[in-house]
């Protein structure tokens, strides 16, 4: 048995294997963990830049308590963590000379972590404009009536879609990304299934997404319609076909994040039985050499 502690490592199979029950015995908490640590399983770390992701483990007595990843495009995300197991990450971190850009978690857990890294290492916290509710379905409830036209779900054949929807997507939230076929597979929007809301003769209009299943659990991400269509209950029904088709495709759990500041779609994902999980918050850090204090 190790002794208690923190472990760092930049292999995500024994991350995994160290700490994969503990994530999915509580998969909504841990769906960041889960997503990225099978991003990089399935795709390799050299896929996320030339500087090794790195994986931790908070263990006691043998038992996992807690876990952090740091991806070098995606800054550091951590477990809920008590503000005890924030500073002690915070030490660990800074005795092994860690810069870090940013960090994301529940609300109290990035709070006590920006304050623990901020006490050891000088680095002045910044909280991000942009606040996030984490959702997980209990009943879904679809709207009635539904707009006219149906659901459809893209495949293969359906790659230029995927991509110009995915981009007006991204232009839409602020995130740069390039998509074309070469860079596709790059990016964080290629492993998911997504469903287009077509009018009756056969026109677009919304789309969303959902990622693979991860331990029973699954992410619906993205949900988008453009700003001309949008009151017309387009949203609604494709998120609600998304849903369902989690559902059946066995997942435990549905888990979706929204931005608090559109009251309107944080509305629409409680109407379909989401309900509030965690609020989420994300820090960045001035830049500062790391010195144990």
């Amino acid at each position: 048995m190790r002794p208690d502690g923190w472990y760092l490592s930049e292999d995500v199979d024994d991350f995994l294997a160290r700490a994969g029950g503990f994530l999915r015995s509580r998969p909504g908490p841990h769906v960041m963990q889960l997503t990225w640590a099978e991003r990089v399983r399935a795709r390799g770390a050299e896929t996320f830049g030339t500087e090794a992701p790195v994986f931790g483990v908070l263990e006691r007595a043998g038992e996992v308590d807690a876990t952090c990843y740091r991806l070098p495009l995606r800054g550091f995300g951590l477990s809920p963590l008590t503000p005890q197991q924030a500073d002690s990450l915070a030490v660990r971190l800074a005795a092994l000379g860690h810069s870090l850009p940013s960090v994301s978690a529940d609300h109290s857990t990035a709070t006590a972590f920006a304050e623990a890294w901020q006490r050891h290492t000088g680095a002045t916290p910044t909280l991000r404009d942009t606040r996030l509710r984490l959702y997980r379905l209990g009943t879904l409830t679809p709207p009635e009536p539904l707009p006219a036209g149906r659901g459809r779900i893209l495949g293969e054949q359906d790659l230029e879609q995927v991509m110009f929807w995915c981009g007006e997507f991204a232009k839409a939230v602020g995130e740069a990304v390039s998509m074309d076929a070469d860079s596709w597979g790059d990016t964080r929007f290629a492993d998911k299934r997504y469903t287009l809301w077509e009018t009756p003769d056969g026109t677009p209009v919304s789309i969303a997404g959902m990622n693979p299943m991860i331990g029973g659990q699954i992410q619906v991400d993205i949900v988008y319609t453009p700003a001309h269509l949008r009151g017309r209950g387009y949203a609604g029904a494709v998120a609600a076909e998304v849903s369902r088709a989690a559902l059946a495709a066995g997942a435990s759990d549905v888990v979706l994040f929204a931005d608090l500041s559109n009251p309107t779609s944080n509305a629409l994902y409680q109407r379909l039985g989401y309900r509030t999980l965690a609020d989420w918050a994300v820090y960045d850090f001035s830049c500062a050499a790391p010195e144990v204090g």
